[in-house]
């Protein structure tokens, strides 16, 4: 991986999660030196986002083999390889006594957001002992921007912190961010948020697994205050197209996620409609009003008190701007594993293992790892 003068430099590592966190324990294993930059105050700050909800994956897929072994080197505790975590367990359990082993707990740096990233007294136009110099990391810590310098970089920032809008087509609007405090992104604790949600008229736009795990919640509120109104908005041609594999699904969770589906829209606890194309949102006493496409024709929907926006995630490249990338121009995930993750082809990702030669950059010694990947 280094080829230039100054060896003795860091590897740093943007994000404190499981894939972040599993970066730096390979390297200790290999005796590198690294530093490590967290956005949040705790490693795994996004899953704990997202910590009441339960994966679908058992412990076995989730603990990291060079991790595994620091960490069964303190007689730390395996947990049992077939129950499942939620985010929260998943960080408590395994990302936080990680990270607080010696090896690893005094490179982390908190609360620590990388701004800039570029080459040592050179722009990304210049090929002149491009690869021979150090990588440059503007961190804002405290209030300040610190530079750091080191020999490589991985990127595992995730894409968390940056969702994609309501609009079918992905643009933000204005119109949008007016309405920020009636709209979540991502999988709401919905029970634990009660006085948010209870007797209210919601929609939840999305078809993947975290608007099922979020139309599940308010279903179960909804039994708790019947006048609660669920109103599910989707592009898929037929409902029942997001039930996914059920009980073929290699993961049993999964399936089981589209069996209790089915089952929520067998009763008409939801009100669907598809296939829908949202494109507007805006605001009408006090409410939100949504305009669209439903089966090729205009259509609106009136009086609605919060929305739910499970569209997904996308990449943050905004810091990325003076290192050269080579990212697929639709997806924009790293080249090489486009073919695997495309949602014109997949409707889940089937992404094959793989590793450094699949995710090299241009930019030498450059990678972007985990969800930012793909």
């Amino acid at each position: 991986m280094v080829l230039f003068e100054n060896s003795t430099l860091p590897v740093a590592i943007i994000g404190g999660g499981p894939v972040g966190l599993a970066a730096a324990a390979h390297l200790v294993k290999k005796g590198e030196e690294f530093i490590l930059f967290e956005g949040g105050s705790s490693v795994g700050s996004s899953m704990l986002e997202w910590g009441h909800v339960r994966m679908f994956s058992p412990w076995q897929y989730n603990i990291d083999k060079a991790a595994k072994e620091l960490l069964l080197q303190t007689g730390w505790e395996l947990p049992n390889n077939d129950v499942i975590p939620t985010g929260r367990e998943l960080v408590e359990e395994y990302l936080l006594p990680l990270s607080k082993l010696p090896a690893l707990k005094d490179h982390i740096t908190f609360n620590a957001k990388v701004v800039g990233i570029a080459r040592k007294n050179i722009d990304k136009l210049k090929d002149a002992k491009r690869d021979r110099v150090p990588f440059q990391l503007y961190v804002e810590v405290g209030g300040d921007t610190k530079v750091y310098e080191t020999k490589a970089v991985i990127d595992s920032s995730g894409t968390w912190k940056n969702p994609n809008p309501i609009l079918s087509n992905g643009i933000w609007t204005n119109a949008e961010r007016k309405l920020s405090d009636q709209i979540f992104y991502g999988i709401p604790n919905v029970l634990e948020l009660e006085s948010r949600y209870r007797n209210k008229s919601i929609m939840v736009i999305g078809s993947g697994h975290s608007a099922i795990n979020a139309l599940l919640d308010l279903a179960r509120l909804k039994g708790i205050f019947p006048a609660t109104k669920i109103h599910w908005v989707l592009r898929k041609v037929s409902v029942s197209d997001a039930y996914s594999g059920q009980e073929k699904d290699g993961l049993q969770a999964r399936g089981e996620l589209g069996i209790r589906l089915q089952q929520l829209v067998e009763t008409k606890t939801v009100n669907i409609m598809t296939p829908f194309y949202v494109n507007g949102v805006s605001a009408k006493d006090g409410k939100i009003f949504v305009t669209g496409n439903l089966n090729g024709e205009e259509a609106s929907i009136d009086g609605i008190d919060e929305i739910v926006v499970t569209t997904g995630f996308r990449p943050d490249t905004s810091f990325l701007q003076e290192v050269r990338l080579n990212l697929d121009s639709a997806v924009e995930s790293v080249k090489a594993l486009t073919p695997l993750i495309d949602p014109n082809i997949h409707s889940c990702g089937t992404v094959r293992p793989h590793g450094e030669e699949e995710l090299r950059q241009p930019e030498k010694d450059f990678y972007i790892v985990g969800m930012k990947s793909y």
